[in-house]
């Protein structure tokens, strides 16, 4: 099965990116990537709090990741950390075959 290619945003004719490309707002796969990983950088921080007499046990640790990926997509959808937005970049500079 063939992928898709990725589509990279056009570049301006000057060949540089313009200021409305700058402030785009990062695709869905970068943004689901960056959820992901703030879902498991959350994972790692709550396991090692103390939850005291709530909890505990295999079911405390499934509902954890549940609730791990609930802040880390709620994170990741305020646009803050940007996660997504260095992706995308990297993407576009991949793809356009750009230097640092």
């Amino acid at each position: 099965m063939e992928l898709p290619p990725i589509s990279a945003t056009p570049l301006s004719s000057s060949g540089g990116t313009t200021a409305s490309q700058n402030r785009q707002v990062p695709s869905k796969s970068s943004q689901d990537f960056e959820a992901m990983f703030l879902g498991q950088m959350v994972d790692e921080m709550l396991s090692t709090v103390n939850i005291g007499d709530f909890g505990g046990g295999h079911a405390e640790e499934t509902w954890r990741s549940f609730l791990s990926d609930a802040i880390g997509r709620s994170i990741a959808e305020q646009n803050s950390t940007g996660i997504a937005k260095g992706i995308e970049a990297a993407i576009q500079r991949y793809q356009t075959g750009q230097d640092l």
